[in-house]
């Protein structure tokens, strides 16, 4: 093995990072590139695919600069993304057929209903785990091959690739060697079984999706490509793991064992309860998903997925103006004892688990002439909390089990307000981890378990520090009713009209 250090490629909705971790598994150091975002029409979200490529190179190259290290330092290369976002390009090219459509993009709202209407729902339950919903990649490929022209017969005859972001990027490492993805970016297409980890043809029919332009499905940790030669990372440069971002996070945060549950703050808020090599069916709006595939052996999880998070705050930045930073919303929130009534669903893009509903639209009640910025972005605050909640007792009914520690992570995770307000609501401790960036970590550890620089997982769960343990402060009654009450609102964010 040339290296000793792993470079770990986190593409995500917001930009791309990328961490230098060392044999010790110490992150030794971080690189950032923001990505811009498209908004062609309402509900409508793409990101530029050479975009998506030229961040992921700029964050790497910094990262390496600041550990001053060399391409050649590097052992192996994990990949960790925004998973659902749909591309095709041109196999002989590599060139992006369109924008690369984003998960968030509501665009196929209509076709999911229509399928949803013709009786297809609960088949694509059993066998992909997921719901008729624009979330996932599945109605996204058929979009693009329905109005990019001439697409659909391309397709047909091989000349066009589809990829989630690790399929892009590791066609991008490899110089257009390697068309593949991991298991856990194939089970959130709608086209993969969930029993046989295979391509499903019926599920392929249904959709409209051509086998001829789907990736092979690989391990989620083992090499599965080599670098060309990319002048910061040289040629030979094992791809090594490979994971969607939900499911990097849960293996970085060492929930290896069944009954462990993390929930990651981003731009989305996901929580993943490791089900083991069970797939557990979901009767309270969850989804069945695949964790990772490690030596051939498949880990199942649980999904509850809140579509808008850390975006909420965003757009209290960028749209409102009412915040300059998102690290100033603690203490804002702070400034105030409670809301004062008002109550914010950030359904931007309508509401995933465990409401999935598609047409939900963002709202904010309880409003006075007494209302403040602070008020507001304590709601936006404590209604990431809330929507978290949801999920969470949705996940406990399924497992029939009571949740223990809620492991945290992510940007938004250091904000000490919300982790508070987390274990308020949930009365259950939420525990923070030293390094919050675990989706980033959790692909290194996938690099390094499939590179051999580490042989097994127990060696990471050894390395897995707590930086912080918040524990519940609230009374029962003050936490019943301010749950309440956001069930209300989400009730008047479902019943919107135009």
């Amino acid at each position: 093995m040339a290296g000793r250090y792993i470079l770990a490629l986190d593409q995500g909705t917001s930009g791309s990072t990328a961490l230098v971790v060392d044999a010790e598994g110490v992150v030794r150091a971080r690189g950032y590139a923001e990505m811009p975002q498209h908004y062609p029409q309402p509900g409508w979200v793409e990101h530029d695919a050479e975009a998506i490529w030229s961040t992921t190179v700029e964050a790497a190259a910094s990262a390496l600069a600041r550990a001053g290290l060399q391409g050649r330092d590097v052992a192996a290369v994990g990949i960790t993304n925004q998973r659902e976002t749909t591309l095709v390009w041109d196999r002989s090219t590599g060139a992006p057929l369109h924008r690369a459509i984003v998960w968030q993009c509501r665009r196929t709202a209509n076709a999911c209903d229509r399928l949803r209407a013709a009786g297809h729902e609960p088949l694509v339950r059993a066998r992909t785990g997921l719901v008729l919903d624009a979330y996932f990649s599945g109605t996204k490929i058929a979009w693009l091959l329905e109005h990019v022209p001439d697409a659909r017969r391309r397709a047909a005859r091989g000349e066009l690739a589809f990829g989630t972001v690790d399929s892009w990027l590791l066609w991008k490492l490899t110089g257009g060697r390697v068309h593949a993805t991991d298991v856990s970016n194939a089970s959130r297409t709608l086209c993969l079984n969930l029993a046989t980890v295979e391509w499903d043809d019926e599920m392929c029919a249904l959709l409209g999706v051509p086998r001829e332009m789907l990736p092979a499905v690989v391990d989620s940790a083992g090499p599965c490509g080599e670098t060309v030669d990319l002048g910061w990372l040289p040629a030979g440069v094992p791809i090594a793991g490979i994971a969607g971002d939900q499911q990097a996070a849960l293996f970085g945060q060492a929930c290896f064992a069944a009954g462990a549950a993390k929930n990651t703050y981003g731009t989305g808020c996901f929580a993943l309860l490791n089900t083991g090599e069970r797939a557990v069916p979901s009767a309270h709006g969850l989804l069945t998903t695949i964790a990772w595939r490690i030596r051939g052996r498949t880990t199942y999880a649980l999904e509850g997925a809140v579509f808008i998070a850390g975006a909420a705050v965003q757009w209290l930045r960028d749209g409102l103006g009412i915040v300059q930073t998102a690290a100033e919303t603690d203490a804002l929130a702070r400034s105030v004892p409670d809301t004062d009534g008002v109550y914010f669903v950030p359904a931007f893009v309508g509401l995933g688990a465990p409401y999935w509903d598609q047409h939900a639209r963002g709202t904010i009640v309880g409003l006075t002439r007494g209302t403040t910025r602070a008020h507001v972005t304590r709601a936006a605050l404590e209604a990431i909390a809330y929507q978290s909640r949801d999920v969470l007792d949705a996940m406990a009914a399924d497992a029939k089990a009571t949740l223990g520690d809620l492991k945290v992570d992510g940007g938004a995770a250091a904000n000490d307000f919300l982790c508070q307000f987390q274990a308020d609501v949930l009365d259950a401790p939420v525990v923070r981890p030293a390094v919050i960036e675990t989706t980033a970590l959790g692909a290194a550890y996938l690099a390094g378990v499939g590179s051999g620089l580490w042989r097994s997982v127990s060696a990471i769960a050894e390395r897995h520090a707590v930086e912080r343990r918040f524990t519940p402060s609230r009374d029962a009654g003050a936490r019943t009713d301010g749950y309440a009450g956001w069930r209300r609102a989400v009730e008047r964010a479902r019943g919107w009209v135009l």
